[in-house]
């Protein structure tokens, strides 16, 4: 019997016996025993922590490389996670795509680890496993109130503009005047820019680039929402976006700035010692908030009809409900200050508190990485596995990269360095022979665990039939794309 080779897609004689006769790993192992020995690692997560530990894995002359994937399709948060009017950032899916087509590389989506196929199962049919599932959760608020309607996680939300399948059922209350963001990342100041952003800005006909999804765009193109403070614990020093985002707010078409220039006293001295570009970022913020604008810009700002403020030195406290309780209607901060030097420096209250009324309370604290199978370590408190340079510890064979080896934080570049540092240490160790000896079948015993339990992988080459009818829908509406938002329309495409 011919079977699919899911590396390279083409048809390859497997052994004729499938399943095994003794149904396990262990016994389908040894009808490999006589084979050439190549490498066989497989790679948990299609993001960007995922595809670049693949692409130095395959520096390896003969390593084969699997990478699976909960989703239908790949790229994690560089398709659901980016901004849509970032599409630049976007053009590393070119590199991962090369990978993906590599005649030694598979991606298997469609599979869950930890559900469809466990950790164990995997290492038992590879020689190396690596996890590079990143950050799926979010920082809980932890106050009274967070569960009314009206309250949100900013991954939700930029999961449900991006087109994130599990996120298409969130429908946003957008009818209030005001919105207010936790947190001062970059994530905090996208969703603020994608609630101001005039709605003929984000589609048709302006440069075609966007690809924000219909259901996003018509719900936006309804939003009432005018105003929207983005809240920080700490000072402007403490800020974690950085200066494109910043100016990209600052130029935002119909909307102007509210800084108070009280929150800055001082601080033209303090930067002088940090870094470039902090000092610059700073110097942006410092000139916004002080400086009397040109009569171009001042003009520009009194005809603007919506807003967006920085508030410093406030942490949520309570979500205030509406007067029948059902809803949020605004959002109790503790007033605080700092105590401490450098990256010591917290943020303690003072005792005063201030309500801040609004509809949408959107939390972007950060993102959390969750465990993914009970034979994997995992520290709760940090969000991490616990690791050495990307060594699982205490379990040979097993690595991890990305945010769930060092917790969320960088951006992409951070990412590919952090991951091609675990490349390198798995390849050090197999040609150290500090990994499994012996052949191993890789994907080929998995196929036969995963067909049994009912669950059938979805390959690259269904993902680039899918990337077409995506791009044929945006052709019709002027994008570059008009996403699938439906698994199950997903697969009928696939006919299966």
């Amino acid at each position: 019997m011919a079977l699919r080779c899911w590396r390279c897609w083409h048809w390859s004689a497997w052994p004729r016996t499938w399943p095994p006769p003794s149904g396990s790993i262990q016994s389908f192992r040894q009808q490999f025993s006589t084979q050439e020995q190549t490498p066989q690692i497989c790679v948990v997560g299609s993001g960007p922590a995922g595809f670049y530990t693949a692409q130095h894995l395959l520096k390896h002359p003969r390593a084969h490389v699997d990478i699976y994937e909960k989703q239908l399709v790949p790229f994690g948060l560089v398709r659901f996670g980016v901004a849509p009017d970032h599409p630049e950032v976007k053009n590393v899916i070119n590199t991962f795509t090369q990978t993906a087509r590599s005649d030694r590389c598979a991606f298997l989506g469609n599979v869950l680890v930890g559900r469809d196929v466990t950790v164990p199962e995997l290492r038992e049919a590879y020689h190396a496993v690596v996890l590079s599932y990143g950050a799926e959760g979010h920082q809980a608020l932890g106050i009274p109130g967070e569960e009314l309607p009206g309250v949100v996680s900013a991954r939700a939300f930029v999961g449900w503009y991006n087109g994130l399948p599990e996120n298409q059922g969130l429908a946003p209350d957008l009818s209030c005047d005001t919105a207010v963001v936790l947190g001062q990342g970059n994530v905090a100041l996208d969703v603020a820019r994608i609630l101001l952003t005039p709605p003929e800005h984000l589609e048709v006909p302006l440069l075609c680039k966007t690809d924000i999804t219909e259901a996003a765009l018509g719900a936006l193109r309804q939003s009432r929402v005018k105003t929207v403070w983005i809240v920080g614990r700490r000072g402007p020093l403490q800020v974690a976006f950085t200066i494109k985002e910043l100016r990209e707010m600052i130029q935002l078409p119909g909307t102007r700035p509210i800084l108070d220039p009280a929150d800055f006293l001082g601080l033209q001295d303090r930067i002088k010692e940090v870094p470039r570009p902090r000092k610059r970022l700073m110097e942006l913020l410092l000139r916004t908030a002080a400086e009397k604008p040109g009569p171009e810009e001042a003009a520009r700002r009194a005809s603007a009809s919506r807003a967006w403020g920085l508030r410093f030195f406030r942490s949520p406290q309570q979500v205030l409900p509406s007067p029948d309780g059902r809803r949020a209607a605004g959002i109790r901060l503790a007033v605080t200050r700092l105590e401490g030097v450098g990256e010591a420096t917290r943020a303690v209250p003072t005792g005063d508190l201030e309500d801040l009324p609004c509809g949408l309370v959107l939390s972007s604290i950060g993102y959390k990485s969750r465990p993914i199978d009970p034979s994997v370590p995992f520290d709760l408190k940090l969000g991490v596995i616990p690791n050495t340079e990307g060594r699982v510890v205490d379990m040979p064979g097993l690595y991890c990269s990305g945010w769930v080896k060092r917790g969320p934080t960088g951006v992409i570049t951070t990412t590919m360095t952090d991951s091609f540092l675990t490349g390198q240490m798995l390849l050090q160790d197999l040609k150290a022979g500090l990994l499994p000896s012996g052949p191993r079948p890789g994907y080929a015993a998995i196929q036969a665990l995963l067909s049994s339990r009912g669950v059938w992988p979805v390959s690259f080459s269904d993902w680039e039939k899918l990337d077409a009818e995506e791009v044929s829908r945006g052709q019709g509406a002027g994008k570059p794309r008009e996403k699938l938002l439906d698994p199950q329309e997903m697969l009928r495409l696939l006919g299966r």
